[in-house]
């Protein structure tokens, strides 16, 4: 019975293609849309999360000034130890020093980002070597002149395929042997070239580069808290610290800001579910018009069709009969609307998340849900035709011209 009435409703498609088209257009569009959106928010979702993994896991960023992008007093090794030695939980922290200068090596020359830290600072920033190595403890204490450098670095003074490790670079006013090489990260969140950088002991930039010797000049300190220990109460112990170091009386407001990373990628990722399920809904009212225009054109066929109905009534065609084969041809032309929107939304994902900086996520839950609804538009918005159509007469449908 089933099998029948799939035939008759694709006999009856294929008899007015261009009618059909328009009739599912609706369909199309809203499903393309729920699946494109719902697709490029989960790859904007991860590529958040991959760029917060790029400055490091469970890590919490203190930094001056009362937000990101503020400016204040700057932090003194001092404090640094502070931190250190009096907040539990606390598993390394590392001072960042940004600074910039031009490095020079023969006949070529550029200016670079130079970034100061300790040897901690490369396993908590998930810094990875592609040649030689890292340096050490000993090294940052003796205010040694040796530099990792970035990938793009290499490629810009050295050559892709050249091993600089064991030159000398000057780097500003100062000449410094080359360690290590880093392997690529890419872009940052803000478009910035990760590997666009030389990284030294901070001491040596504070002493070589900025001229300080008192441990002044530290723009930014990273702290990675120990796995399983809550970060709300070391960024509480931080901030309190430091607002007993600053001075600060009760009613001032703090001159420094304490990140979690980890909450700072959950805000996001959460910010960008919201915006996406909004943006799905939306798309979602296609597919309601769409329901919409399977309806009228279901009437339509219905009343075209209404002889042919009265004559398989006459021959023993019951109601049921009829109302499944307008409910069958009413879900099939939705159905093949859904197949079409899933296969527009393959063809201009991939594009799409190309042009905005995230990954194709494919994801079947998504695609099979936005077919099962489309299904559901069908059965929902073809009843009523259907139904129509079942409680016609067969002596008046004879009748009908």
């Amino acid at each position: 019975m089933i099998l029948n009435a799939l035939l008759i409703a694709l006999r009856e498609i294929r008899r007015n293609l261009m009618r059909s088209f328009l009739t599912v257009i609706g369909i199309v569009i809203g499903v393309a849309a729920v699946v494109t959106m719902v697709t490029l928010g989960r790859g904007a979702t991860a590529a958040v999360r991959d760029q917060i993994s790029k400055i490091g896991s469970n890590m919490l960023i203190v930094r001056p000034g009362q937000d990101w992008w503020g400016s204040g007093t700057l932090f003194t090794a001092a404090d640094l130890d502070a931190i250190e030695l009096q907040i539990p939980g606390i598993e390394a922290v590392a001072p960042m020093i940004n600074s910039s200068a031009t490095a020079v090596f023969q006949e070529k020359s550029r200016s670079f980002s130079i970034q100061g830290s300790n040897a901690d600072y490369f396993r908590m920033a998930n810094w990875e070597l592609a040649l030689g190595r890292f340096f050490t403890e000993e090294e940052v204490s003796n205010v040694a002149a040796v530099g990792v450098i970035g990938e793009t670095v290499r490629k810009e003074l050295y050559g892709a395929d050249v091993d600089p490790v064991g030159t000398r670079l000057r780097v500003g006013s100062t000449s410094i042997e080359v360690i290590g090489v880093t392997v690529a990260k890419g872009l940052g969140g803000r478009g910035e070239d990760l590997d666009d950088n030389i990284i030294m002991p901070h001491t040596s930039v504070l002493r070589r580069l900025t001229g300080s010797k008192e441990g002044r000049g530290i723009s930014q300190v990273r702290v990675s808290a120990i796995d399983g220990y809550p970060t709300s109460k070391i960024v509480a112990d931080i901030a309190a610290l430091l607002r007993e170091r600053r001075n600060l009386a009760r009613n001032e407001d703090n001159d420094f800001n304490v990140f979690d990373s980890q909450e700072l990628a959950e805000v996001v990722s959460s910010s960008t579910r919201v915006m996406t399920s909004l943006l799905a809904a939306v798309a979602g009212v296609s597919l309601l018009v769409g329901g919409i225009g399977i309806m009228n054109i279901m009437l339509v066929s219905v009343t075209e069709r209404t002889r042919e109905i009265g004559i398989r009534m006459a021959i023993g065609a019951r109601a049921r009969d009829v109302l499944l084969q307008f409910l069958v041809e009413a879900v099939t032309l939705s159905c093949i609307g859904g197949l079409a929107g899933i296969l527009l939304a393959w063809l201009i994902c991939g594009p799409l998340a190309e042009a905005i900086g995230a990954p194709f996520l494919f994801t079947p839950g998504i695609n099979v849900l936005a077919f099962l609804f489309s299904a559901a538009i069908g059965i929902l918005f073809g009843y009523m035709p259907a139904r129509r159509a079942a409680r016609l007469d067969p002596i008046d449908a004879l009748r009908h011209e």
